[in-house]
């Protein structure tokens, strides 16, 4: 009799440890479900900052007079620009490039055999950043007039920039994360369960786009200058639980 009552007890503590180990392993793989989404977040908004830039040139066989020549430029240019309304303050003018050119002669196996100077070639460069955008986007167009005064000016496209990224991106976040837990919720409810806390979120790539352009998103992250009307995007990967 005590054979059969210690035998229907380990079978109850089988039976018993059997069930604990299931509802162990039970318990361990439903809290390893994860519902994994991805919310997006865009925002258009306008440039408050606006960057233009030229280059000027002069020629001479003496570097002296060229150099002369060069300056005398420089101060055209800021004297037009201070009559645009251009502050002095919004201008820069980088240190001037001096490259010396040769006219060089070949061979028929095309190595070298003479090189003639020919004179200097000096650049300049000014730079104009200003939050008065209308004003430069007009400038950037009327700035060729300086070629009547004999100043060879190369004008460059006006860039635009934006001085609050850093407030754009922390909104775009924010949104982006409610999409995330919009779309979690949705699948969860849709398969019956419900969802839990975030297990993991991580940030996509920050875009900057122009607005309503074909551009393509970059694995980098793309970051558009050239238009002055923009569209900013952001991506958050985030895991939930799922109850």
């Amino acid at each position: 009799m005590k054979n059969y009552i210690g035998a229907a007890i380990i079978a109850v503590a089988v039976i018993v440890g059997l069930y604990i180990i299931g509802n162990a392993y039970k318990y361990k793989f439903k809290s390893t479900e994860t519902i994994s989404v991805t919310g997006l977040a865009e925002k258009d908004f306008t440039s408050d900052l606006i960057v233009w830039s030229g280059s000027f040139n002069r020629y001479g066989f003496e570097l002296k007079t060229a150099y002369a020549t060069l300056k005398a430029d420089e101060a055209a240019i800021r004297s037009y620009l201070n009559s645009k309304g251009i502050a002095d303050s919004n201008i820069v003018f980088s240190s001037i490039a001096i490259n010396k050119n040769f006219r060089r002669s070949y061979d028929d196996k095309g190595n070298e055999i003479s090189a003639e100077f020919t004179g200097y070639t000096l650049t300049g460069n000014v730079r104009v950043e200003s939050k008065d955008i209308n004003r430069v986007e007009k400038l950037s167009r009327e700035i060729t007039e300086l070629l009547e005064r004999g100043i060879e000016l190369n004008s460059n496209a006006p860039e635009y920039y934006y001085t609050r990224l850093n407030e754009l991106k922390i909104d775009l976040l924010a949104k982006a994360s409610e999409d995330a837990k919009t779309r979690a919720e949705t699948i969860a409810r849709n398969s019956g369960g419900s969802l839990g806390g975030i297990k993991k979120a991580t940030m996509g790539v920050f875009q900057i786009t122009g607005k309503n352009a074909n551009e393509d998103y970059s694995y980098g992250g793309a970051f558009n200058t050239s238009s002055k009307e923009k569209t900013a995007s952001i991506t958050l990967k985030v895991d939930y639980l799922a109850d």
